[in-house]
């Protein structure tokens, strides 16, 4: 089995990992030791930095007891000599049980998969997919509102090279989400994302300001305009720091709304927020390690 995108899930497969995540937070939390991995290697191959990513799979299969090996800095690898991604996957297949993969290219992981006798598990493609970030975000606005139904969530920032979006776009079109796009028009929603989400039966709106869906929302998600996608350098500086969620923005907001953000922020959330009862993201990043434990689990096959 590989996590490659989002789209290989049902409806009903998100749900099941979710309900095996809710089970894995005792031991995510270290209120309660497993051994469910015990001699099983992960393999972490991360060719795009990455911090929370990279370290919430390595506690995840410490915490059930497996190994991690990998490395985090491709320049110190074979990579470097020209070996190809297909040989290096080989090469992690023969040395793990399952390999975690993030790659500057879109389309890696598929590609990974073609090659790989293990389980490979999407942990960012370009500009492509995050199925992992996907399924950790619906977790998190799981708990943190109470359900994953029918929910109103504005996306904010950068959709157009965000993979992050991408991927929550289209799960939560899944779960009947009304979505709101919130961008700069060089920087909204792909049409063909769109296009996709109302096949699937959702009526996303388009907006410009944050301050139109503050009221209404149930999550704001927003993310930080990514620098190191674009092309130009002066297109980047006309849109940085287009977007900021401030105390002051929240005086408006509805009751029990929660912020959310895939991180590392820059300058779109300001510190002052942090301590507020709406700030969701600190617990978003912790809820990738009981998540991406029950992905491990399941498809490395370690118990029921």
């Amino acid at each position: 089995m590989h996590v490659v995108s989002i789209r290989d899930f049902s409806k009903k497969d998100i749900e099941r990992i979710l309900n095996v995540a809710e089970k894995m937070l005792p031991i995510a939390r270290g209120e309660k030791t497993s051994d469910l991995l015990k001699n099983r290697i992960m393999a972490t191959l991360f060719f795009e930095p990455s911090t929370r990513t990279r370290l919430s799979f390595e506690s995840a299969m410490l915490r059930l007891g497996g190994r991690a090996l990998g490395f985090a800095d491709p320049g110190g690898t074979s990579a470097k000599k020209g070996e190809t991604l297909a040989d290096t996957i080989r090469m992690a297949a023969a040395y793990s049980d399952v390999i975690v993969l993030r790659h500057p290219q879109e389309g890696a992981a598929k590609l990974a998969a073609r090659f790989s006798d293990k389980p490979i598990i999407n942990a960012g493609d370009g500009a492509g997919q995050h199925p992992t970030q996907t399924l950790l975000d619906l977790f998190t606005i799981r708990k943190e509102t109470g359900k994953l139904n029918k929910r109103n969530v504005a996306l904010v920032g950068d959709l157009k090279y965000g993979r992050t979006v991408h991927s929550l776009a289209y799960a939560l079109a899944m779960f009947d989400a009304k979505l709101t796009f919130i961008a700069p028009p060089t920087l909204q929603m792909p049409e063909e994302m769109i296009a996709t989400v109302k096949k699937m039966g959702a009526k996303p709106e388009l907006a410009n300001r944050v301050e139109d869906v503050i009221g209404t929302a149930d999550v704001i998600y927003i993310t930080r305009i990514q620098k190191e996608r674009f092309p130009d350098p002066s297109e980047y500086k006309k849109v940085a720091e287009i977007y900021k969620i401030t105390t002051d923005l929240l005086e408006d907001a509805k009751k029990g709304m929660k912020i959310m953000h895939p991180l590392p922020r820059v300058k779109e959330i300001t510190q002052e927020v942090d301590s507020t009862k709406y700030a969701a993201y600190f617990k978003q990043a912790f809820y990738g390690v009981p998540t991406r434990m029950a992905l491990l689990k399941l498809v490395t096959e370690g118990g029921n």
